[in-house]
Order: C-alpha cells, then sequence, then structure tokens
C-alpha cells in the first residue's frame, strides 16, 4: 500500500505543478478580455451603479454639482441637493467623483431608467416650478418651462418673454422653490 500513496502523491503533486502552468499561461489572457469586456462599461452604467450614492459631478457650463444620485435615465441624471435638484444632462458631464466602483449594464435597467431627457424635464414644466437652465455656454436662463418638444423645451422668462431652447445646448436644470 505504501507504494500506492508515493504514487498518487506524487500524481497529485505533478496535476498541482500542471496547473500551476496553466494559470500562469492564462493569466495575460485573462488580463486582455478583461480590458475587452471594460471597453463597453458606459459612463451611464457606472452613475446607475452610483444611484442612492452621494456624488459630485463636473458640468460643462456650470461647474461643481454635489448631491444624491437619486435618478438615471437614457441622457440623463438627477441630482438631490439640500435646496435644490439638479437634472443633469450626461454628455455635459465632464468628471464625477464618488461613483461606484462596478456599473450596471444598460440591459439590465428597469424601462423608467430608458425614459428620455425630456420626459424628465416634462415633469418639471408639468409641476410649474420656477427653475434656471444651465447652458452649455454658460448662459443661465430663469423661468418656468411651459412644454416640452422633441428636441427643446419652452421657457417662460421675466415679463412673459418666451424662450426656446435646444436640448443640445442644455446641460442642466435647477429647480428653484
Amino acid at each position: 500500500m505504501g507504494w500506492e500513496d508515493d504514487l498518487f502523491a506524487l500524481f497529485d503533486d505533478l496535476e498541482g505543478h500542471a496547473e500551476a502552468l496553466y494559470d500562469r499561461e492564462r493569466e495575460p489572457e485573462l488580463a486582455d478580455r478583461s480590458r475587452a469586456e471594460y471597453r463597453q462599461v458606459t459612463l451611464a452604467s457606472r452613475l446607475m451603479a452610483s444611484v442612492g450614492s452621494e456624488v459630485s459631478v463636473e458640468v460643462a457650463g456650470v461647474g461643481s454639482v454635489a448631491g444624491r444620485l437619486d435618478r438615471m435615465g437614457e441622457g440623463w441624471c438627477l441630482l438631490s441637493g439640500a435646496a435644490q435638484d439638479w437634472i443633469v444632462v450626461t454628455s455635459a458631464v465632464e468628471v464625477v467623483h464618488g461613483a461606484a466602483e462596478r456599473s450596471v449594464p444598460e440591459v439590465a435597467w428597469s424601462p423608467l431608467a430608458k425614459l428620455g431627457l425630456g420626459s424628465a424635464l416634462r415633469r418639471l414644466a408639468d409641476s410649474g416650478e420656477r427653475c434656471v437652465l444651465h447652458l452649455r455656454d454658460g448662459s443661465t436662463p430663469d423661468g418656468v418651462l411651459r412644454r416640452v418638444g422633441a428636441d427643446f423645451v419652452e421657457l417662460r422668462g421675466a415679463g412673459d418673454r418666451m424662450t426656446l431652447v435646444s436640448f443640445d445646448a442644455l446641460a442642466a436644470a435647477q429647480s428653484r422653490d
């Protein structure tokens, strides 16, 4: 029986060496696969994983906006601050601080998260709240959102002046009330 135990121990040792060599050969392949898979991760998917967290975002034409990331949608996110809420256009986001380490792929998003920027702005328009629109060029028209079109929003400002703002020019909308 002793020689059989020695033989099995030798086989176990050889098998361990073979596994170690195989793992060492696969490490570069696994690293390449990991890099290739990460190329598919989007900023929106990282933000979706951060819903419920405190984040700070640098927004083109606005600067730093901080708050709890309450909702993600198609092309926008909602940050709730101490006194105001912000609808931030994700294409205007330049830097994010405090995001989660993981991501949630878009196929796993709820149907509500598929709602676009127009839906978020319609909700703000329906509330009748005063707001400030922060444009990418740094200008800040304010007033009450009236109607939301396919790619623009109507803003009624001082003196009942109507301004049309293109979604492409919009960086964020800030509630006033």
